[in-house]
């Protein structure tokens, strides 16, 4: 460890960095050399408590044995086989294993590298599907204002924040937006999944009427809409849109990226809900982010619907160089195992309602106008600095950064997802450390 700190590059300029203001950066860099369990190590020895899971994504937290010895085998092993035409053990030993931890009737998965590729290919499942059954004209996709579904061109179409759509023309054609479920004025400060707005699930009918449901493919929807600020799903939404869809032969896709591997306390947040999907994406928490490798898992009935013609043809034209990669698929069946015999699925149950009591106690800071939380994940909505939007909550980034947290901020809303392996005390430890941030009126 000694030999990485203070290991800052001399030059930065050639990394083009994502979702990052790279002239601050560059000016002040923030650099992590080490993890391990909840904590990074900073390049100049500090530890940061890791209060977002990486991002999203470390759910079992840093540098866990059965991950890494996984990698490293399998590395000493197999690196790579290709999975067109041909297959290795493990792609689907771990296919099997997502199965069976899957809403019952998920029985088949797809891989992918990236949370991204796993909604484009959701996307061309569902349109390949509607043409296979004879609904060629079954084109449309329904999206949500407000939603994230990776940066992919199917993605930011379907997806609804507009800084990540306005740059790049005119999107895919044939795509309509449902409102979000954002109601501050009737639901601030709700724990858990708040009382009103359930009703907004009926905006559907009124897309279905103006295109009609013989023009429209699917719909997708995060569960719990995570990147754009963590809105909670009013009571009933998530239930009414799979009545609509199943009513108009729409196919319903979760994107599960975030909600996926425990984040909510159980495997998925289809099962949270009790609401079945037809199509569930996920990556992220599936190798406990260490290596990129997603996940798509389809209803049988979709599957059998392309197993038709001569058994030597292709079914479906798709697919990824890195599909169900060896070390990836060891690195998922390592992340399965930590999550079993810790029982990390499910932990987020017993801690929520702690997480939740710790996080509603923010309320009293200043410029706090909204907190939302359900499982293990929180927002904390701040007042935005007048004609200084999203100052604020990246003031308090920055800070806690400082201060020894890690914290993730989306415009001017912090949001919360730590490591599913917290404990209370650690718990404790990130609301004192935010307390502070907060109450210096940033």
């Amino acid at each position: 460890m000694s030999n990485r700190l203070n290991a800052t590059p001399n030059d930065m300029r050639a990394f083009w960095m994502p979702f990052t203001a790279n002239r601050q950066f560059k000016k002040e860099p923030r650099m992590f050399v080490g993890a391990k369990d909840m904590y990074y190590t900073t390049h100049d020895g500090r530890q940061v408590l890791d209060g977002t899971a990486g991002l999203w994504c470390v759910n079992a937290g840093h540098c866990r044995p059965k991950i890494t010895e996984a990698i490293r085998e399998q590395a000493g092993e197999l690196d790579y086989a290709p999975a067109f035409q041909l297959g290795h053990p493990k792609a689907f030993e771990l296919a099997n294993r997502l199965v069976d931890l899957a809403p019952e009737g998920m029985d088949h998965v797809l891989y992918t590298n990236s949370g991204s590729e796993s909604v484009e290919t959701a996307l061309k499942v569902a349109l390949a599907y509607q043409r296979v059954k004879g609904h060629g004209s079954r084109t449309r996709l329904i999206g949500r204002e407000r939603g994230y579904h990776g940066v992919n061109f199917g993605g930011i179409s379907v997806g609804g924040i507009v800084t990540n759509r306005k740059m790049f023309g005119t999107l895919l054609t044939g795509v309509d937006h449902m409102p979000h479920t954002h109601l501050p004025a009737k639901n601030a400060f709700s724990k858990g999944m708040p009382e009103h707005g359930g009703e907004l699930a009926d905006e559907l009918e009124r897309i279905v009427t103006l295109h009609d449901a013989s023009t429209i493919a699917a719909v997708i929807v995060e569960p719990v809409a995570g990147s754009t600020g963590v809105l909670i799903p009013p009571k009933g939404y998530l239930q009414r849109l799979r009545e609509i869809c199943t009513k108009h032969g729409i196919l319903l896709i979760f994107d599960e990226v975030i909600t996926g591997f425990g984040r909510l306390g159980a495997p998925f947040a289809a099962q949270y809900f009790d609401v079945k999907p037809d199509i569930i994406t996920t990556a992220k928490g599936l190798t406990n982010g260490v290596i990129p490798m997603g996940a798509v898992f389809v209803t049988g009935e979709i599957h059998d619907a392309f197993m038709n013609g001569p058994e030597h043809l292709i079914e479906f034209f798709h697919g990824y160089t890195y599909s169900g990669n060896p070390i990836a698929s060891a690195a998922a069946l390592g992340t399965l195992d930590t999550y079993r015999e810790e029982g990390l699925l499910t932990r987020a149950n017993e801690l929520a309602p702690y997480w939740e009591e710790q996080l509603h106690s923010m309320r009293d800071c200043p410029n706090v106008i909204d907190i939302r939380n359900i499982g293990l994940i929180g927002a904390i909505e701040l007042k935005p600095i007048d004609g200084e939007p999203t100052k604020r909550a990246f003031n308090a980034f920055l800070q806690a950064y400082n201060d020894g947290l890690l914290i993730r901020t989306t415009g001017d809303i912090i949001a919360l997802s730590p490591p599913l392996i917290i404990t209370k005390a650690e718990i404790d430890e990130l609301f004192d450390k935010l307390r502070k941030v907060l109450m210096k009126n940033i």
